[in-house]
């Protein structure tokens, strides 16, 4: 088979970079989807309004590869989920698979091409993932050689139960996603988690299956920039998972398994918040956790408090209960 005919019979995929201000590392970052061994793809960057040599770098690439669209918005998106989001809403009608690559990560060349052979060969699978290097250390790792297919339902169960399954996810960047999965939501990432991707996730396998490669294929940068800075300084992961738990908990899983799991995250947001004690003094602090406290309350009902351990969350709720004056 030729080249050229090879390269037709490949689905297309779209490959989004949402951008803003990431001139450090955007160059590589295109370079690497440029190197891919999965040649028929459309490439779109979509920078949100950066300050910095972002959109200049990226229409220097577009002016040498037909193959990248920029797209250069005129409203800056405070919010990056908002621009995540928008940048989603630009996918080709006629892509088969998108993969999000972040302007601070990279791909090994051959991602594309061993991702969606897995999702090629399994057209049930709504989600693929794979090995991936985090800064030096590989990770999303743990599955069992010779797996590569998951119903989405265990992986999402796995997820919320804590096993048997490793967490899979990672970053946008670390999956491949099937594109009609995406054009079906009008905002793909829940705006209201700061951790909405793998919330993401966990929608996607509500109507579709895992795919799995057993391969380092997506690169993930860790720095000190804005969102990063942010999540660490106010701790936003285990309010993000509780909030995630609430929301998918009903779908996937029992009401009793419900009930138990939702204690054990009651417990440990109320142990975050006590280690976390001097961290009241920041006002960003109290207002971050305020609010997610009283959404976390405002969904968790006395039944289902019942439900649960019963003298474990007595002797836990009285941290939550102390935690919220403490927080006002």
């Amino acid at each position: 088979m030729s080249p050229m005919r090879r390269r037709t019979a490949q689905p297309l995929v779209s490959v989004v970079t949402p951008v803003y201000n990431g001139a450090s590392y955007l160059a590589e970052c295109i370079e690497s989807v440029l190197r891919q061994t999965h040649e028929r793809f459309e490439y779109v960057i979509s920078d949100n309004r950066s300050t910095d040599d972002s959109l200049a770098i990226a229409r220097s690439f577009a002016e040498r590869d037909e193959r990248i669209r920029v797209e250069a918005h005129d409203e800056h998106l405070a919010h990056h989920l908002e621009s995540w989001n928008r940048s989603m809403r630009l996918v080709s009608p006629e892509a088969a698979y998108v993969k999000v690559v972040h302007a601070d990560d990279w791909l090994f060349d051959d991602c594309l091409e061993r991702m969606i052979d897995v999702a090629e060969r399994h057209p049930s699978v709504g989600l693929v993932s794979a090995y991936r290097l985090d800064e030096d250390t590989v990770n999303l790792d743990g599955l069992p050689e010779g797996v590569e297919l998951l119903p989405g339902r265990d992986v999402a169960r796995s997820f919320l139960l804590g096993g048997p399954y490793p967490f899979l996810f990672g970053s946008p960047t670390s999956v491949l996603l099937r594109a009609d999965l995406v054009r079906k939501r009008e905002r793909f990432y829940f705006e209201g988690n700061v951790h909405a991707d793998t919330e993401a996730c966990l929608e996607v396998l509500s109507e579709s299956d895992f795919g799995y490669v057993h391969g380092v294929l997506p690169y993930t940068r860790r720095h000190n920039e804005a969102v990063t800075a942010f999540t660490r300084r106010i701790g936003t992961y285990v309010p993000a998972d509780l909030g995630a738990f609430q929301r998918w908990g009903p779908v996937f899983l029992t009401r009793d398994e419900y009930d138990r799991k939702l204690v054990v995250r009651l417990v440990g947001y109320g142990a975050f918040l006590a280690k976390r004690a001097r961290s009241w003094r920041s006002a960003e602090f109290r207002r971050y956790h305020r609010g997610r406290l009283l959404e976390v309350l405002g969904h968790t009902s006395v039944s289902q408090v019942a439900r649960g351990v019963g003298r474990q969350i007595q002797r836990s709720l009285p941290v939550l209960a102390l935690s919220l004056p403490a927080l006002g």
